[in-house]
């Protein structure tokens, strides 16, 4: 297995609840009398991109909303709060950067976020995960289409030089497990706080991260 891919955000630091809050907090600088409670927001993760979560959600309302506008102050709003709040890796994650690092492995972060938040992630565990141990980081800048289309892990592996049979990806959310099927490569479901009562069918699933799991959901 000579490639691991961690698949969001929220695979190395839940954040979830941040990123609720930003939107709620959002919708009231725009002047919007929305709320999303958490099982609201846990149903509406279904699909990947915030910003295009805003959009359909404006629209099955029928409410004319800058959604543009929207999810910018959200990610401000969001990346004020990381840099500002104590995270913590989600359990597993150090231990097993560490043992990938040991064995020769290639790691690599494969999102369709942006790069300002991932900037933000970066500074928020700084001394817990170095990114520069990531040997490939995808953001919204590399690639034209969002999860989940396979073309960010496409793009990880030809940086990396890795077939799609010799990774295992690392997926929080469905639309992350879909991208990384269609890319051809293995994945294993490592729910957050909203969704954890998501369906991910017949993909392995786990509540902690250890190598010797991730060999195994990779079977190779």
């Amino acid at each position: 297995m000579p490639a691991i891919l961690f698949g969001s955000i929220s695979t190395l630091a839940d954040t979830s609840e941040i990123q609720r809050d930003a939107f709620n907090q959002a919708f009231a600088e725009h002047g919007l009398d929305w709320t999303w409670d958490q099982q609201e927001y846990a149903g509406l993760l279904g699909s990947n991109g915030g910003r295009d979560r805003v959009a359909a959600y404006a629209q099955d309302r029928g409410e004319d909303v800058d959604a543009d506008a929207v999810h910018a102050t959200k990610s401000r709003i969001y990346q004020e709060t990381l840099r500002s709040t104590e995270i913590s890796p989600r359990e597993g994650v150090v231990d097993t950067i560490r043992s990938a690092k040991s064995d020769g492995l290639k790691l690599g972060l494969v999102t369709t976020t942006s790069a300002d938040n991932l900037a933000a992630l970066s500074d928020a565990l700084q001394g817990q995960v170095d990114f520069a141990d990531f040997d490939v980081v995808v953001d919204q800048s590399k690639v034209s289409a969002r999860k989940p289309d396979a073309e960010a892990y496409t793009y990880a592996l030809d940086q990396l030089g890795e077939q799609a049979d010799q990774a295992v990806a690392i997926e929080d959310n469905q639309g992350g497990v879909e991208s990384a099927r269609a890319a051809g490569v293995q994945v294993v479901a490592f729910p957050n706080g909203n969704t954890a009562g998501h369906d991910f069918g017949d993909t392995a699933r786990v509540q902690a991260l250890e190598l010797t799991d991730l060999r195994g959901a990779a079977k190779i």
